[in-house]
């Protein structure tokens, strides 16, 4: 079984919100990446918080265990990572790393590249848009200690640049895999294509 891990640590400076309440599609950008996640082959899921955790809990329904603080969260996305990691049971198969700004994304997305990653054998796993490589991302357990102790300048690029032999990229239709949602200007483009 897979792990999906959540990020939503950062302070969402330029979007002046933060960007885990956003509205999307009846819910939030949060909300909806917990719902595409729902997979059988996913046992276990993380949201890593950190600048407005309370704002989050508060507008967000959770289980008690999906829940996972970032005290470092000032210390930029590695860190979320590295606390997402830690967080998990030794038995999972690898993690589906999200991020809270790259939400537009589809429940057969999430599906294919959990597919893909169990059919291919790879550590690595990510869809790829156009030639763009986005998110979310699979990282096979083997590849945790790597990125506990990855740089934090290059974070999990490290990784990925590493064991480029080992990186399954799954060709998507799906601009949203692609689609960076970091402050207003991003949000209204991707709410005009939606």
């Amino acid at each position: 079984m897979l792990a999906a891990v959540i990020l939503s640590g950062g302070a969402s400076r330029r979007m002046g919100t933060p960007k885990a309440l956003l509205p999307y599609r009846g819910g939030t950008f949060l909300e909806h990446l917990l719902k595409v996640t729902g997979h059988p082959r996913i046992g276990w899921r993380r949201v890593v918080l950190g600048a407005d955790a309370g704002a989050i809990v508060a507008g967000t329904e959770f289980r008690a265990d999906e829940i996972i603080i970032n005290e470092n969260w000032e210390d930029g996305q590695l860190s979320s990572i590295q606390a997402g990691v830690r967080s998990l049971p030794e038995r999972t198969d690898g993690m589906l790393l999200c991020l809270i700004d790259h939400p537009l994304i589809s429940r057969e997305l999430v599906g294919e590249l959990v597919e893909r990653f169990y059919f291919s054998g790879k550590a690595i796993v990510l869809p790829v848009y156009k030639g763009r490589r986005g998110h979310p991302v699979i990282f096979a357990t083997r590849l945790y200690e790597e990125l506990l102790s990855a740089p934090l300048e290059t974070g999990a690029r490290a990784v990925v640049w590493a064991h480029r032999e080992e990186v399954c990229e799954m060709e998507t239709n799906e601009e949203g895999c692609v689609l960076n949602l970091n402050d207003p200007d991003a949000l209204a483009k991707a709410r005009e294509r939606d």
